[in-house]
């Protein structure tokens, strides 16, 4: 199993070395869906000299929508009143470039939408909190198709309502609307209609979806309501799963796949674990406490695992066996990104942005800036040297090169 850590640090390490070149960032996690960004090159000395903010734009949701970026635009599910409101910004400006709304009349729950939309060869697709899933023209905003999945497939939405970002696999749009026979459902994306497969039945949670190849066998590896699972991409069949039960039925943190072995962490004093996937089944390798990641998922970078988790801490962890590196007070909720040898962090609710030096040996803190005030839960991205990062009122776009 070692081995099989081993390898895909390699891999992982080639992704985030700069054999990839500055990109967009069209979904959760990123262009790799790693959370990592392609850039090199970026400014490593925020003491001497603070990154410079571009623009801000106000946002009305009062929550923790995901952003992406591609085509040259920004996009957030923002709210008000009683709809949401797909935003396309400007990335140059700061300004609209179109927007996009429809009904959501219940009452908010800790803000309102939450998902990332995904941009994919000039459409983006964005799910609200209540399961309306829509699909437009980047260039226009001229809407494509549309579908309640919730009210299609019967589909029970977890308490804080859907979170997730859909995955896109080259034909499919992968969804969980945690109905009958409908846990997991493979949609056609051009059309959104044809229900390529669905199968299982248990609830959504908040965690994304991840593509992984483990024991040679293709899958969408999904953290839903009762644990972890592995799902066939041709068929929707279940190939293994792994109990996970937490208080609230809480599974936010997006699983990292390394090799045959899938790492978890969720909140409210559940902690983490490493689960091997082996021919017979998935089997729990270790598990502990030390990383509580409430929703903030961790990444991965040449053998450790860098994350955020309650009560307080940025850490690093060793995932052979799930010894601490180091940690690091002072970071509550906030999440992270991996870019060009650094960390990326949000403190979780302060506003600040701290860059540290991503590495096992110790916390080295390369500099902060305070953009923003109060909760900053939702994850940092990167597109093209510009770094964007939101709290519950304002978006920021901050120049890093």
């Amino acid at each position: 199993m070692r081995k099989s850590i081993v390898a895909f640090a390699v891999f992982a390490a080639m992704c985030v070395s700069g054999t990839l070149t500055a990109a967009d960032w069209p979904q959760f996690k990123g262009p790799s869906a790693n959370g990592f960004a392609p850039d090199t090159g970026i400014n490593k000395n925020w003491t001497k000299t603070p990154p410079k903010v571009l623009w801000t734009t106000p946002m009305n949701d009062d929550g923790y929508a995901g952003v992406s970026v591609g085509g040259g635009k920004v996009f957030v599910i923002n709210h008000e009143g009683s709809k949401d409101i797909l935003r396309a910004i400007d990335i140059a400006t700061g300004k609209d470039a179109w927007t996009y709304t429809y009904e959501d009349t219940d009452k908010a729950n800790r803000g309102f939408a939450r998902s990332t939309p995904i941009f994919d060869l000039g459409n983006v697709y964005s799910l609200s909190r209540l399961g309306i899933l829509n699909c437009l023209k980047v260039k226009t905003g001229k809407l494509i198709w549309s579908r309640d999945i919730c009210k299609d497939f019967n589909g029970k939405r977890p308490g804080w309502d859907y979170a997730y970002s859909p995955l896109i696999d080259k034909n499919k749009l992968i969804v969980m609307p945690g109905g009958p026979d409908a846990g997991v459902v493979a949609l056609d994306k051009k059309t959104g209609k044809t229900v390529i497969w669905q199968g299982g039945s248990n609830v959504s949670s908040y965690a994304t979806p991840v593509l992984a190849t483990i024991q040679g066998k293709q899958q969408y590896v999904t953290f839903d309501a009762v644990g972890l699972a592995g799902v066939d991409v041709a068929s929707g069949k279940q190939l293994w799963s792994f109990p996970w039960k937490t208080d609230c039925d809480c599974n936010a943190a997006t699983p990292i796949v390394m090799g045959d072995s899938v790492y978890i962490t969720s909140g409210y004093g559940h902690g983490c674990a490493m689960v091997d996937i082996t021919a017979e089944g998935a089997k729990g390798r270790w598990e502990n406490k030390q990383m509580q990641a409430q929703f903030a998922s961790p990444i991965f970078y040449k053998g450790y695992i860098y994350g955020a988790g309650d009560p307080n801490f940025l850490m690093c962890m060793d995932p052979k066996d799930g010894s601490i590196k180091w940690k690091q007070e002072g970071f509550g909720k906030g999440s992270i990104v991996g870019v060009d040898g650094t960390i990326i962090a949000m403190t979780g609710n302060t506003g600040e942005v701290v860059m540290v030096n991503l590495a096992p040996d110790a916390y080295k803190e390369l500099g902060r800036i305070k953009p923003l005030e109060g909760d900053c839960w939702t994850a940092p991205i990167i597109s093209n040297g510009k770094l964007i990062v939101r709290d519950k009122k304002n978006i920021a776009c901050i120049a890093i090169k």
